[in-house]
């Protein structure tokens, strides 16, 4: 270590002298000063000063007042001040001298060998007392450092925790752990978020978590079933029942510690809210099978135009059925739009009369505040538009050059009124039977609408006016009606097999369930209905006599279930006519007979004549 200093103080250089000789030995700094002012100095500007030797018998200032004014110093409050005196002190002197802060004293003479070893010692109690500083400081730095590391660390661990809690609640889920032994669960925020419950208040058990999941997932999801696998990983879906009573899906995933036995120690996880991924795949499953319906729907009224269309010649048929298809295909495209919600009355007419505009744009006049419709009255309406269109440029104001027509509609409190009005084409009179048009019209509009229609052939033309309840449009609107060409029945089947049996029809469809009418009066059988939606269905089944049913499963929207249910308790066969799939219906109508959209006349007629062979074909009595 560096030499340390010692400060030799006396207003005599002959003593200051035999000091010096005396304490060469052992190889330290010795520092002189003759007097207290400049001792004072010295310490001042001198470092490692371990000892200082203070004569105590000095002019002006004597050792005690410099000893006192040392100490004032706070550099020197533990230097360690030895005395010298050449004349005999009190005891008294004694004490001053350590109250102001002296260590030892030494007499005139000096003993060299004892002042060494004094100054020796307090030079050795020096260097220790700074490698113990020394040491302290390195010591305290290291903890600084080490305090520094743990709060960087601390910060860092907080940052992540966050972040994680962040991750978490983003994603709605939530940490977990759980003590198999003593039953103990902690949980974060989010599980508390996902179950609804108060953290303040409840504290999670196993027990009462168990008791919160769907009775149904109970068993197969508890911690024992979880633990009693073999793997130490695990994935698990299940349903839970809040406090309000709202079922929640759940998705956990998590890790199983195991002792050296195999037994489970803790169970460690997370859990997260996946409801509105099962309801989405719900919505994806219903819109598959809505897309299956619809396509299968569309294809059975596609079959019963191609029916139901009479035409002198091949090439009158097709071109009277592409009219009628593309009326369909451009509804189709509306409803398409507003993902089936519905369709706007107006731009159904701009559809059907778009081929009309370019040869009588000026002859046209179409109006009326805006109307949605709802899509089975929207196709119903796309097609007799057409076919009222279609009998104006065969018949009507179209076919001539000075021909006009107007089609305008208002809504009122009660209905959507559609006023269709020729004028200048050729004279009219009343046909002697309805067409196909006028058939579509009046079975949409009269009988599965209950609405009204009243056709009046004027000597200047065609007038038509259509009532719709406002309650087949969406919002506040109307929408139009149709009368048509006359196409007639389908050609008389030999086999008149039905004969004799009443049959109750109960289809939306208008189209299907024209096509269907005809094919069972065809087959001889009488048909109630068909009707269109499941109120008029099951008060028909209750008032009504008949031996067997068809029913179409998806009612404008409500499963036939209800009708179907009916009709079971009273023992009356029936069958289902639907574009559903056998999975799309429920188990317990396994043993019904299912008839696909689109329709086959044979199906229909073989599904029947078995149905009224069963023991249960008494007809339905009045309730």
């Amino acid at each position: 270590m560096d030499k340390v200093g010692i400060l030799l103080i006396d207003d005599q250089p002959a003593k200051l002298l035999s000091y010096e000789v005396i304490l060469a030995e052992l190889g330290e700094t010795l520092i002189k000063a003759n007097s207290p002012h400049e001792a004072l100095g010295l310490l001042l500007k001198t470092e490692n000063v371990a000892v200082v030797l203070i004569d105590v018998v000095m002019p002006q200032i004597d050792g005690f007042q410099l000893a006192a004014m040392i100490r004032e110093h706070p550099r020197f409050q533990k230097l360690a001040i030895i005395f010298v005196s050449a004349v005999q002190i009190a005891e008294t002197d004694h004490l001053r001298g350590y109250e102001i802060g002296a260590v030892d004293y030494v007499t005139v003479p000096v003993v060299p060998e004892v002042l060494r070893a004094k100054v020796r010692v307090f030079i050795e109690l020096y260097r220790k007392t700074r490698q113990l500083e020394a040491l302290n400081a390195e010591l305290e730095a290291r903890v600084a450092a080490r305090t520094a590391e743990l709060e960087t660390q601390t910060e860092r661990l907080r940052r992540s925790e966050e972040r994680r809690s962040i991750a978490l609640g983003a994603g709605n889920m939530g940490a977990w752990e759980v003590d198999v032994a003593s039953g103990r669960i902690e949980w974060d925020d989010g599980p508390y978020r996902i179950f609804d419950v108060d953290p303040s208040n409840f504290t999670p058990t196993i027990e009462r978590i168990e008791a919160m999941i769907h009775p149904e997932d109970r068993e197969r999801n508890s911690i024992a079933a979880i633990s009693a696998g073999a793997g130490s990983r695990f994935q698990v879906e299940f349903r839970i029942i809040r406090p309000n009573g709202e079922v929640r899906w759940c998705f956990g995933a998590g890790v199983i510690s195991r002792d050296t036995k195999g037994d489970p120690i803790h169970l460690t996880g997370v859990t997260v809210d996946i409801t509105d991924r099962k309801r989405a795949e719900e919505r994806q499953f219903v819109l598959a099978r809505e897309v299956d319906h619809r396509a299968k729907n569309m294809l059975a009224v596609v079959l019963s135009v191609l029916r139901l269309t009479k035409a002198k010649s091949t090439p009158e048929f097709v071109t009277t059925v592409e009219g009628r298809i593309h009326a369909l295909a451009a509804t189709h495209n509306l409803l398409s739009a507003t993902h089936w919600q519905g369709a706007s009355l107006g731009k159904i007419v701009d559809e059907e009369m778009a081929p009309y505009r370019t040869d009588h744009r000026d002859r046209i006049t179409v109006g009326g505040p805006p109307a949605t419709l709802l899509p089975a009255t929207a196709q119903a309406m796309a097609l007799a538009v057409h076919e009222l269109a279609t009998n104006a440029a065969k018949y009507g104001a179209f076919s001539t050059d000075t021909g006009h027509l107007s089609l305008l509609w208002q809504v009122d409190d009660q209905a959507l009124v559609v006023e269709w009005t020729e004028t200048g084409g050729p004279p009219t009179s009343e046909p002697k039977s309805l067409g196909f048009g006028l058939s579509i019209v009046r079975s949409s509009i009269e009988a599965q609408f209950r609405g009204g229609v009243l056709y009046e052939w004027l000597p200047q033309g065609l007038h038509c006016r259509l009532s719709i309840p406002r309650a087949q449009l969406v919002a506040s609107g109307p929408a139009p009606i149709t009368e048509q060409p006359p196409v007639k029945p389908l050609p008389t089947r030999s086999n008149r097999s039905l004969t004799g049996h009443r049959l109750l029809m109960v289809e939306d469809e208008v189209l299907v369930g024209i096509m269907a009418k005809r094919i069972l009066e065809d087959l001889g059988a009488t048909v109630i209905g068909p009707y269109g939606n499941l109120a008029e269905g099951l008060a028909a089944a209750r008032s009504e006599r008949f031996d067997a049913a068809i029913l179409d499963f998806n009612l404008a929207g409500e499963l036939a279930d209800p009708l179907a249910d009916l009709l079971i308790a009273y023992g009356v066969p029936f069958a289902f006519i639907t574009g559903y799939q056998r999975d799309s219906i429920d188990r317990r109508y396994t043993s019904i007979p299912l008839l696909s959209k689109p329709l086959e006349a044979d199906a229909l007629e073989g599904v029947l004549l078995s149905l009224l062979k069963l023991p249960a074909q008494r007809h339905l009595a009045k309730t």
